[in-house]
């Protein structure tokens, strides 16, 4: 049983891995749309949705080429709601949650399509990052 919370404790031990549930609690995302706001390399937020995955964090679904991601609604790991509470109530004045909430905003405006091929040079002002970001999944 200590494995199993251990697994949870070690996922939520990651900065990156924080930011990506921070900003799924405002609903599902695309890992296209993940990659933009958070401007890592595809690979990188592959392995930590996997991550979050294995925990029992996140569940996702696949439409067409794209992998979306959510917040885990059943109970595959005993430990994830309560770590999941703990993620959702922390945090609310961090700069860098609000910075990716900012983001998030902007990313809401842009097709997904266009983000995949873009990246964040699809937001006004913003900088080219990976574009084969709809290929790479967990």
């Amino acid at each position: 049983m200590i494995e199993t919370f251990e697994t949870v404790a070690k996922a939520v031990a990651d900065p990156s891995r924080v930011r990506i549930l921070k900003l799924l609690e405002g609903g599902e995302l695309c890992v296209c749309q993940i990659t933009t706001i958070l401007g890592l390399a595809t690979a990188t937020i592959s392995k930590h949705l996997a991550a979050l995955k294995v925990a029992g964090l996140l569940q996702q679904r696949r439409d067409g080429k794209w992998v979306h991601y959510r917040l885990a609604q059943r109970g595959l790991n005993p430990y994830a709601p309560q770590f999941l509470a703990m993620v959702a109530a922390s945090l609310a004045d961090d700069p860098t949650i609000a910075e990716d909430r900012r983001l998030l905003a902007m990313v809401n405006q842009v097709p997904v399509q266009v983000l995949c091929d873009q990246g964040r040079a699809a937001l006004p002002g913003g900088a080219v990052t990976n574009s084969s970001c709809c290929e790479a999944s967990p």
